[in-house]
């Protein structure tokens, strides 16, 4: 096994890095970068709790190598926030209490900011399918896709 090294943005930032061929995203992201609220999950891409943005495209984290970040813009949780402000999903999440554990809060998230971009305007069917990826064991989906709407709604305005 070898080191690779890979240059890459992370949360807007160039980076260049060694990485183990071997190594997944979830845990050079969690281990090296010490960036942990990508959560690792079930490690088979099921649950969606890894899931991060490359190149404005949710993708769970635990399927996808270090290595194949090269080249790439990777966003996680930790760089939705700007300038000390919550990105709107996530003041929407907590406003609308759509998370008990949290466990799965971060790659739902994810995966919302990822729809939003394709979708900005989603009906409740598309929210859904947008985070069927996503497995939530606590609170259900209903407040999650409240969350999501809201925040749709809330980006809209912010563009016009």
């Amino acid at each position: 096994m070898g080191k690779h090294i890979i240059n890459f943005k992370l949360n807007g930032v160039d980076r260049e890095e060694y990485v183990q061929d071997n190594l997944t995203m979830v845990d050079f992201l969690r281990k090296q970068m010490h960036l942990t609220g990508t959560k690792r999950g079930c490690e088979e891409g099921e649950c969606g709790a890894c899931t991060i943005l490359v190149d404005g495209r949710a993708i769970t984290s635990c399927t996808m190598l270090a290595v194949e970040a090269d080249g790439h813009e990777i966003v996680t949780i930790e760089g939705l926030k700007k300038d000390g402000v919550l990105h709107p999903i996530q003041k929407e999440f907590i406003d609308k209490w759509a998370l008990q554990c949290g466990f799965c809060t971060p790659g739902m998230i994810m995966s919302a900011v990822s729809l939003l971009h394709e979708n900005p305007h989603p009906t409740e069917q598309e929210i859904r399918d947008g985070i069927a990826g996503n497995l939530c064991r606590c609170t259900g989906y209903v407040k999650i896709v409240e969350a999501i709407d809201a925040a749709a709604k809330i980006m809209a305005q912010e563009v016009e």
